[in-house]
């Protein structure tokens, strides 16, 4: 199999976002459709790396994973690197997914926008009771800049404390890890209830 090569600056210009990251419809609508242009020839090139485009046109993302390897296919290292997630870390992105499909059943609205006092309260519940309030609230905005650094949140520019949940939280955090998710965090509750 010879490796194609990238002799296009269309090409180049796609690939190299897609290994920095998610590239987004709606924050690069040019680069968006190159990339649908040239969606043939990306999955070809990445394929030779063991990876695979993932893109949803009616979410408007793409990126790229790690490609299973087909039965009696050798595995490849792996390039895209599996990041470990905190259990806040985790919980926060649990509760802002139950909120976006709740808000995909009942909102005319694409986006949703959630403000920084929505989010505490969504996480609050789930931590354990604390006197000191600051602290509390420093702890929660630590795991919301950490979902944001992930690329699940993004701030508004002019509303500093709102935050638009991506919508690519969708491909991540599916129906399979939120029942998992689920039934940890059960066993957690009653081991806090078990304590008290």
């Amino acid at each position: 199999m010879t490796t194609p090569e990238p002799d296009s600056p269309d090409l180049s210009r796609v690939l190299v976002p897609l290994f920095q990251g998610v590239l987004h419809q709606d924050q690069k609508p040019q680069l968006w459709q190159a990339l649908l242009d040239l969606q043939a020839r990306v999955r070809d090139y990445v394929a030779v790396l063991g990876l695979e485009l993932v893109l949803d046109e009616a979410e408007g993302y793409a990126y790229l994973a790690q490609r299973e390897p087909e039965e009696g296919e050798a595995e490849l290292p792996r390039l895209v690197r599996r990041r470990q997630l905190s259990f806040p870390v985790s919980l926060l992105l649990a509760l802002l997914r139950k909120r976006l499909a709740e808000h995909d059943a009942t909102a005319g609205d694409p986006r949703l926008v959630l403000s920084r006092e929505q989010i505490v309260d969504l996480v609050r519940v789930f931590l354990p009771d604390t006197a000191n309030e600051a602290r509390l609230l420093d702890k929660i905005n630590s795991h919301i800049k950490r979902v944001e650094e992930l690329g699940f949140l993004r701030r508004l520019q002019h509303e500093e404390d709102c935050f638009e949940v991506r919508r690519i939280l969708k491909a991540f955090v599916d129906a399979q890890w939120l029942r998992e998710f689920d039934e940890r965090l059960a066993a957690y509750r009653q081991h806090l209830e078990e304590e008290a």
